[in-house]
């Protein structure tokens, strides 16, 4: 899946990290999905967290 992230796609309304509302300027796709964090630091955090694991257990983060 390529193309702009919208808002809109998102499948969270809550940062994961924080609790507080996702941002427009921080969303990611992940599995295929689009997840929405409050800031790019969060979403940054997501993606190191995310690419250990998937690469261990040879997972794909999309």
């Amino acid at each position: 899946m390529t193309g702009e992230l919208k808002i809109e796609d998102c499948v969270n309304d809550a940062c994961p990290w924080s609790g507080k509302p996702v941002s427009p300027d921080s969303l990611t796709r992940y599995r295929g999905k689009v997840v929405g964090f409050c800031n790019p630091g969060c979403r940054d955090k997501f993606h190191a967290a995310t690419s250990l694991f998937d690469d261990r257990i040879g997972g794909s983060a999309g």
